[in-house]
Order: structure tokens, then C-alpha cells, then sequence
């Protein structure tokens, strides 16, 4: 087929004039004459004249009206197919085509003679652009290459004029065909090997998947793999990383036992994303753990906490709330570093936001955090979170904090039944854009054979000489009354024996002896109103005294000291139910 008149209205030669395959070699240039004057041939320059500037030294610019469109396509690199008509039948291919699928026969249909484009899903595409004389484009299609490999290409259907191929197949038209028929109209098929570009993307898709999921694992192994259960509260928690990429974020969540019947609850947020917070997170949550195990009061943990932030990346800021729970008092005392208020349901469904005091996030430096309480007995929940739970694009944070509180006061159920009735009520899903934690505790009301297992019991030591004698009784009586086994009886008398004697000893009024029974243990513990805190000691063998805590120590499961707020201490131990 003869594209010499049609190849002006390919794309980008537009308004060319192409030459036929045996066209007219060019006229060459007549010789300049000697004196300069006469007419200069084609592509020559005049000489300059007698005491002129002589000329630039200057090619004569190329005619690319002679190339042809074999010129022109057979050696573009990309792969090139020229159909025409209704039923695209072939006109031309060029080599690289050719090369990749084969030779073609001049005049066969696509359905046909280019299955490739069948399998492709392009002669719908070229049917379009034959109709509507506008360009498509289809990209990274996947094509065989080779035996067994696939390569890439971007395919582009652009509308083009040809020659009336109802001459014999080997006539054109000049300019003014187009528009004269479908017979005159065709589709360039523009095929670019992106290959290189679609498996680097391939690469770095796979890349980015396998730094998620080694982020997702840092910070799935850096949260508690197991919660601790205390004794008095029921407590479930969630972790969900937002979005697909690999920005995992730094929130985390934990449940630390006190001691005494009492619980540490903790979440928080480091400011930022990738496997930097998640680390900034694991060091910052095992600081937590380690300053909890010193039983300081909620502000004086964060204190700590906000130096060693600091320390660890000064460009990284952290949230956290710090809260313990005492079941004796039925009360949450907490502090928080910039992160969102601590919500507790009544048992009448009545929600509460934990007020100040909160102080700047962790790492800022220079404030001195306080600690606030409120109630929290039999029958109330409290939900602690971060801000992945609560914060959307274009609404408040205090929109979100409400919302949140809607759906808490008509949650039910156990605390992990909660928290998946909240993650759904606030539209949380797998393509949520921000990570999200979330803990939920339940102080449960104690009915039936229960409540049989949870007993407390308290004394009023006025000192003096009568009050270990009156401890000591006390104490057989009371754990005599809760059918305890005879050695355990016994034990429990000389621990909080030992216990009185060390307060009246090292201590000042008003003093407290108070027992307590849970389903797992037997907690001793006595208060009184000197903040020095004892210490285990080696006795020597002369010494008639320092013998006290060594002796708890060694007979208790576990004990402890902790100070008071107001002023004070309270020294602690445990002994654990036979069978537990």
C-alpha cells in the first residue's frame, strides 16, 4: 500500500509532503558564479561580497520531506501497526512489531491477522477512536515477549486519514479525503515498552509492603502480646494500623498490676510515622513499665517520662495518660501529656470526660504535671484511646471526642465486645488512614458466689503498746471468717503483725491495718502517716531489729511500698490462693 500521501496526517508530520518510493532524486544545486551575482541554487549560500562580514559557517538545514514514512516508522524502537476501515485490516507493520509478533499480511482484517490485539483488549478501544476521531490510550499491558517472560507496554490509538483501499488497496488521495468514508479512515496503533518502569514500580511496591509489614511486626511485638487481668477490673484493648502504606505510626497501650489490688493503665501516641515511632514507642512504653514498678503517683511517672522523651529524639513528641486504679478507693487517678480525656460510664449510663489537669506532650520539658481522679466503682467502664479513633479531615477533634461518647453510653457487653462495637460506631475500617488504640476497663459489680470471693476488712491503729496484740487479732479473726486453710491463716497473722510492728516502729498515726480477699489473692496492708519508705536489709545476727521486711519478704508472694497521697505510705504484700 502506498502511504505517500497520507503519511502528511500522521501524527506529528502533519502538513509534510512525503515522497513516493521512486520519487524525483532533488535538483542539485547550480554552481555559484565567480563574481557572486546571479541567482544561488537550492540549498546553497550566496558568497559574501568584496569587504563584507564574511558568512557563518553553516550546514544547509535538513529536507525531512525526503523521508518516507518507512524512513520514519521502520526504525522508531516502539512497536507500530496501521490499520484502516471498519474492520482495521492491516496496512502496515513495522519491524519491531513484526519482531515481537511476527509478520502480518497487508490487508487482512484484526480480528484475524492481530489476535494479539484481540487478547489485548483493544478493538474495542480502535472501534471508539475510528468513531469519534479522538486519541485513547491503554497502559502497561502485559505481553508475551519471549518464551516464558512478559513485558509491558503502553498502547496509544490515534485517528488517522489513509488512501481509499477501494483502489486496489495500492491507491491514495490526496489532502482532500479525510472524511470521505470509512474506508479513508484508520488507527495508528503506538505501542512504548514500559517494562523497566512497571518492574521498578513492582519493586518499590514490594519494598514498601515488606517495610509495612516489618513495622507492623516492630510494633505488634513492642504491644503487650497477652494483657495482664487484674483481679478487680476486666480489661480488653485494640490496635488496627491505618492504611496500606508503610507509615505505621507509634501508639500503643498497656496494663500494668500494681500490686495491692491495684492497676496502671497506659496509652499513648508518638507523634509522627514509620519504624522511627514505632521505636520511639517501644523504648518510651518500656520506661512506662519500669517506672510503674517504682508505685509513684500518676504526674510523678510522667515527669520522668517526659526527660527520658526528651532524650530519646528530641524531634519526636509523644502523648500519654497514666492512670491507677485502687479498688479500696473506687477511684481513677491520672495525668496526661497533651493526649485526649479518659471517658468513664456510670452504671446509670451517664458519660464523664476526665477533666484537667493535663500538661504539654512528652519531650516539650519545662512544666510540672498534677494528677487528677474521679470515680470509678462497681458498674462503671472507662475507654482510654488515641486520636486515630477520634480525628477525621475537615471536623473537630471535639466532634469526634462527642461522638465517641454517644456511642460509649449505649455500649454493652464484655470490654472486647466494646471496643469492637466502638471501632464500628466510629466508622473505623481496614483503609482507615490513621492508626488506632483503644482500651476499655470495666469495674463489674460482684453478685452471688462471686461476691463471695471479694472481701475487704479494716482496723483503726491508735498506737501505743495494744495495737500489735489487737492487729494480730483482728487479722486471725477476719481471715478465720473467710474459711482461709489453717497455714495460710497462720501466715497472713505474722505478716500483718510484722507489718504493724515496722509502721510503729518507723512510722507516725494515723495508721490502718486492712485486709483484702480477691478470687486470686490475700492482700495485707497498712498505711500510716510517715512518707519514709522501708527498704529490705541484712540483719546481723546482734541486731534486735531490722528483721521486719526480710521476713515478709520471705514468706509473701510478693510485697511493696508505695506513698500516699496527702503525705504517708503504705506497705503491701500478697499472698497467692492455694490452686491460682
Amino acid at each position: 500500500m502506498n502511504f505517500t500521501r497520507w503519511s502528511a496526517r500522521l501524527p506529528g508530520t502533519q502538513r509534510r509532503a512525503a515522497a513516493r518510493a521512486d520519487r524525483t532524486p532533488a535538483t542539485p544545486p547550480q554552481p555559484t558564479p565567480p563574481d557572486g551575482g546571479g541567482p544561488a541554487g537550492p540549498g546553497t549560500v550566496p558568497a559574501a561580497r568584496a569587504g563584507s562580514a564574511p558568512a557563518p559557517d553553516t550546514e544547509p538545514v535538513p529536507r525531512l520531506e525526503a523521508l518516507s514514512v518507512h524512513d520514519i516508522l521502520g526504525t522508531v524502537p516502539a512497536l507500530v501497526a496501521v490499520v484502516y476501515g471498519p474492520e482495521h485490516r492491516i496496512a502496515y507493520v513495522n519491524d519491531a512489531y513484526a519482531a515481537l509478533f511476527g509478520p502480518r499480511t497487508p490487508g487482512a482484517p484484526a480480528r484475524d491477522a492481530l489476535p494479539e490485539l484481540t487478547e489485548l483488549g483493544l478493538l474495542p478501544l480502535m472501534d471508539q477512536v475510528l468513531r469519534s476521531r479522538k486519541p485513547r490510550t491503554v497502559k502497561s499491558r502485559r505481553v508475551p515477549v519471549a518464551s516464558g517472560r512478559h513485558g509491558y507496554y503502553t498502547f496509544t490509538c490515534t485517528p488517522i486519514d489513509v488512501g481509499d483501499p477501494g483502489a486496489g488497496g495500492h491507491g491514495a488521495t490526496g489532502e482532500g479525503t479525510a472524511g470521505h468514508g470509512d474506508g479513508r479512515r484508520g488507527v495508528l496503533v503506538f505501542a512504548a515498552d514500559v517494562t523497566d518502569q512497571v518492574e521498578a514500580a513492582e519493586r518499590l511496591r514490594a519494598s514498601e509492603r515488606r517495610q509495612r509489614e516489618a513495622a507492623v511486626t516492630l510494633q505488634r511485638s513492642l504491644l503487650p502480646q497477652e494483657l495482664e487481668q487484674p483481679d478487680d477490673l476486666r480489661v480488653a484493648a485494640t490496635y488496627q494500623p491505618g492504611g496500606s502504606d508503610t507509615a505505621v505510626g507509634g501508639d500503643w497501650y498497656d496494663v500494668i498490676t500494681l500490686g495491692a489490688g491495684r492497676t496502671a493503665l497506659v496509652i499513648g501516641d508518638v507523634m509522627g510515622r514509620g519504624v522511627r515511632a514505632a521505636a520511639v514507642m517501644g523504648q518510651l512504653r518500656t520506661a512506662v513499665r519500669a517506672y510503674a514498678r517504682l508505685d509513684l503517683p500518676p504526674h510523678e511517672v510522667l515527669q520522668l517520662l517526659d526527660g527520658l522523651a526528651a532524650e530519646i529524639d528530641a524531634t519526636q513528641i509523644a502523648t500519654c495518660v497514666y492512670a491507677v486504679h485502687d479498688p479500696n478507693e473506687g477511684r481513677l487517678v491520672y495525668a496526661s501529656a497533651g493526649h485526649l480525656p479518659i471517658l468513664v460510664r456510670d452504671p446509670d449510663g451517664t458519660v464523664h470526660r476526665a477533666a484537667e489537669p493535663t500538661g504539654p506532650p512528652l519531650g516539650t520539658g519545662g512544666w510540672l504535671h498534677t494528677s487528677g481522679s474521679m470515680p470509678l466503682g462497681p458498674g462503671s467502664s472507662a475507654v482510654l484511646y488515641t486520636d486515630g479513633l477520634v480525628e477525621r479531615r475537615h471536623e473537630d477533634i471535639d466532634e469526634g471526642v462527642a461522638a465517641l461518647e454517644r456511642a460509649f453510653a449505649g455500649a454493652t457487653g464484655s470490654p472486647q465486645v466494646m471496643c469492637d462495637r466502638l471501632i464500628r460506631a466510629l466508622g473505623v475500617t481496614q483503609e482507615h488512614d490513621d492508626d488506632v488504640a483503644m482500651l476499655v476497663l470495666q469495674h463489674p459489680f460482684r453478685t452471688g458466689h462471686d461476691a463471695e470471693l471479694f472481701h475487704n476488712a479494716a482496723l483503726e491503729l491508735l498506737g501505743g503498746i495494744e495495737a500489735a496484740p489487737r492487729a494480730r487479732a483482728f487479722a486471725s479473726g477476719v481471715l478465720a471468717s473467710w474459711r482461709f486453710p489453717t497455714e495460710l491463716r497462720d501466715l497472713g497473722v505474722l505478716a500483718a503483725s510484722e507489718l504493724v510492728a515496722n509502721s510503729l516502729q518507723h512510722g507516725e498515726p494515723p495508721m490502718r491495718l486492712r485486709l483484702r480477699r480477691t478470687d486470686r489473692r490475700l492482700i495485707i496492708e497498712v498505711t500510716d502517716g510517715d512518707d519514709h519508705l522501708p527498704r529490705r536489709r541484712r540483719a546481723e545476727p546482734a541486731d534486735e531489729a531490722g528483721r521486719g521486711i526480710s521476713i515478709i519478704a520471705t514468706i509473701a508472694s510478693s510485697w511493696g511500698s508505695r506513698r500516699t497521697p496527702g503525705g504517708g505510705k503504705a506497705v503491701w504484700c500478697e499472698f497467692a490462693l492455694p490452686g491460682v
